[in-house]
């Protein structure tokens, strides 16, 4: 059974940080492209993020300098370091794992206000 298992989320102050990570079972992690996807309520899902099984990596243009996305292919884990947040990052993150087929988390929620 495939899991994609979130955690990190919470209530940050603009311009703060977090760190959300994704720890994978039931599949051969490295094999997999690894991305992080957000949708704020009323909006669509749009990717973030993503670390290819190569570690090459693309950013949206609205995190690019802000966010890092990183992988540890031993520990089957996918990270996203957040930072100089914005209210308008404020979404539920998904984890997403592609390669021949696709997972997903169910999702953690990041809010960032004052």
């Amino acid at each position: 059974q495939v899991q994609l298992a979130e955690s990190g989320g919470g209530l940050v102050q603009p311009g703060g940080s977090l760190r959300l990570s994704c720890e994978a079972s039931g599949i051969t992690f490295r094999l997999y492209n690894m991305a992080w996807y957000r949708q704020a309520p009323g909006k669509q899902r749009e990717l973030v993020a993503v670390i290819r099984r190569d570690a090459s990596t693309t950013y949206a243009d609205s995190v690019k300098g802000r966010f890092t996305i990183s992988r540890d292919n031993t520990k089957n884990t996918v990270n996203l370091q957040m930072n100089s947040l914005k209210p308008e990052d404020t979404a539920v993150y998904y984890c997403n794992a592609n390669s021949l087929s696709q997972y997903w988390g169910q999702g953690t929620q990041v809010t960032v206000s004052s």
